[in-house]
């Protein structure tokens, strides 16, 4: 286990579910998507003003989804992907489980007709 990952997986450390579940900060990757982007070119067409962006960046940060380069006086975000793989690969498990139980269910609604 990295200290990343460990540090991801303790209590106190930010939730990647948790920064995924506000419209703004899914609408602020979805933009990084297209490629690397400065706070104020993000702020263009958003709902709430650059302070407001800034926070819900430093939360995206925060759990690794977004990265920043200083590029003279501004940051330069990065979209990166690697907290999105892992927490998909978790839900891929959690489907996993829940289709197994499904099926028992299934098999068990089978048996008593």
């Amino acid at each position: 286990m990295t200290e990343q990952t460990a540090a991801r997986d303790s209590p106190a450390a930010p939730d990647v579910f948790g920064a995924l579940a506000s419209p703004v900060r899914r609408r602020l990757l979805m933009a990084l998507r297209a490629g690397p982007r400065t706070a104020s070119s993000l702020c263009e067409g958003m709902p709430i003003a650059r302070p407001a962006v800034s926070e819900h960046l430093a939360v995206l940060r925060a759990v690794g989804l977004v990265r920043a380069v200083r590029r003279g006086r501004e940051q330069v975000y990065h979209l990166d992907p690697r907290p999105l793989t892992e927490a998909g690969a978790w839900l891929n498990v959690m489907l996993a489980f829940w289709n197994a139980r499904l099926g028992d269910l299934s098999r068990i609604e089978e048996g008593e007709r």
